[in-house]
């Protein structure tokens, strides 16, 4: 198979080269899957500097994301236990036995996507949505339960409310703008130049707002003061930052509002004055969706299927970046680089198309 190794650490991107592998055999326990899209993660950039605070032990394949078809399916017929399983008719169950049987087209997330070969097991596959694209499925699994989770699980948004969306352009962000408008939110989302913006109205987003201009939560306030009725409330009723940017949004958020950390893209770990949060009621919570796996498992049952319905009803649809496509391995550090220069908007997908196995040259 076709892969990007990582044998050791590198600078950046740049460095990174494709490699030929022995293609991974039928395995007791997991399936075989050929990669034809590759969705493109910050962590990734991190990881492959030995930055991340989760690194597999040298040397490993790049990528996390991805959308393939079944090869193989596991050869231990005695398997047991349990695994999520979905189908977009809503509906979500757990089962034993194998769920997926060869040809399936699958979407998930395992160490390893960067390749044209793949094994991973039951618990991280889930089925594409009908008619959606490889490209699409492979930035699903990540971003949008991030979304789902950060909004309606920790922050317990309502149809009627008001959300900031912060880098409403970026993957979580868009994901996180398709899941507000799937339940009936207002939404205002910020972005950083006047093509993500667009992108965010495109989306579904209500208002847009540059937040490079410092007077940023002021515009919120007074969007806010001129069209929200009945109540009338100067400010937001939700906040989603997967920046870093709790702090000032606290000016622009309304009594008994709820501020949802997601990450920290912007590079700051703020610290806060508390007593802001005290004098408008507010509250702050965090939001590990990595960890749900391990602490909260039934979580992701009724996430997935919450997504699931969304989808079914055509709420939530592909946020592929299509401006430029990279196809092949051999378009990965472009692709990583263009990501980490923030000058895409939604998620960046990696094609690897059928004739991958025979290409010869290095990145």
């Amino acid at each position: 198979m076709r892969c990007v190794k990582i044998s050791q650490y590198v600078k950046g991107p740049q460095e990174l080269t494709v490699t030929t592998e022995p293609t991974p055999q039928p395995h007791a326990e997991k399936y075989l899957i050929r990669i034809h899209a590759a969705g493109t993660n910050f962590f990734d950039l991190l990881q492959i500097q030995g930055k991340y605070q989760h690194q597999p032990p040298l040397p490993w394949i790049s990528g996390a994301e991805f959308a393939g078809v079944i090869l193989a399916t596991p050869t231990d017929s005695k398997k047991t236990g349990s695994s999520v399983v979905g189908s977009f008719d809503g509906t979500i169950s757990t089962q034993t036995g194998h769920r997926f049987k060869v040809g399936d087209r699958v979407f998930g997330s395992s160490q390893g996507a960067y390749a044209t070969h793949i094994l991973a097991p039951e618990s991280s596959l889930l089925p594409i949505p009908e008619g959606w694209s490889f490209e699409d499925a492979a930035g699903l699994y990540v971003t949008m339960p991030t979304a789902y989770g950060g909004l309606l699980v920790r922050g317990e948004t309502k149809p009627s409310e008001w959300v900031l969306i912060h880098a409403g352009a970026g993957g979580v962000g868009l994901s996180a703008v398709l899941v507000a408008k799937a339940i009936g939110a207002t939404v205002i989302a910020t972005a950083g130049t006047e093509r993500k913006r667009q992108i965010c109205l495109d989306y579904g987003a209500d208002y847009v707002i540059d937040y490079k201009q410092k007077d940023w939560p002021q515009k919120v306030i007074e969007i806010c003061k001129k069209n929200r009725t009945g109540n009338g409330q100067a400010g937001v009723d939700v906040v989603y930052d997967p920046v870093g940017m709790i702090d000032p949004s606290i000016k622009c958020i309304t009594w008994n509002g709820r501020l949802v950390v997601i990450g920290f893209a912007g590079g700051n770990i703020e610290k806060l004055a508390l007593n802001r949060v005290l004098l408008k009621n507010i509250s702050i919570v965090g939001l590990h969706w990595g960890r749900y796996a391990v602490m909260e498992n039934e979580t992701l049952h009724s996430t997935w299927k919450g997504i699931f319905e969304m989808v079914n009803k055509g709420q939530i649809r592909g946020i592929t970046y299509t401006d430029k496509q990279y196809i092949g391995l051999a378009s990965l550090p472009a692709a990583l680089t263009a990501l980490g220069g923030r000058d895409t908007w939604g998620k960046v997908a990696i094609t690897i198309p059928d004739d991958e196995e025979h290409v010869k040259s290095k990145l």
